[in-house]
């Protein structure tokens, strides 16, 4: 099974995320990680679809996704040739005897702490899904109280539009 990433240009107009939606649950594919914001544009707006399955399966997604009305323009983001992140937020369980513990592992991944209360923390982390996936690891010696993952957003590298 093969994963790809789409970074789709659509017209910022409403109902666009619910036809990408819908084609995806009509042929059941499934949708791994959407973002979707506004571009420099305001008339544009910019989707990260990734999804995984076999070389046919995925060739129909881009195609489909391609044939969409409000789809500008489309191009998979390969990792080689692009930058790709997700932030995630994580309040762990951290009393005052916890907290250095804590801390030390946030310097490691260079997260920042963005809210302490008595007994938690919030952490925010920015990254690759490796880098999230190996600081949550790290982090498993704590109680996870809540977690929020983005979901991945990329760009071609360079002068790659």
């Amino acid at each position: 099974m093969k994963t790809i990433v789409l970074s789709v240009l659509v017209e910022n107009s409403s109902g666009v995320l619910s036809r990408v939606a819908g084609l995806f649950s009509r042929r059941g594919y499934n949708i791994d990680s959407l973002t979707v914001g506004v571009t420099q544009d305001p008339s544009y707006s910019r989707m990260t679809i990734v999804s995984s399955g076999e070389d046919e399966e995925l060739e129909q997604i881009r195609k489909q996704v391609a044939k969409l009305v409000d789809v500008v323009d489309i191009k998979e983001l390969p990792a080689d040739l692009s930058v790709c992140r997700e932030l995630i937020l994580v309040r762990v369980a951290a009393d005052s005897t916890q907290r250095s513990a804590v801390i030390a592992v946030a310097d490691i991944f260079r997260a920042k702490i963005v809210d302490v209360a008595d007994n938690s923390m919030i952490l925010e982390l920015t990254g690759n899904k490796n880098k999230l996936d190996a600081f949550l690891h790290l982090l498993g010696d704590f109680e996870i109280l809540q977690l929020a993952r983005t979901g991945i957003t990329g760009l071609s590298r360079g002068a790659n539009e």
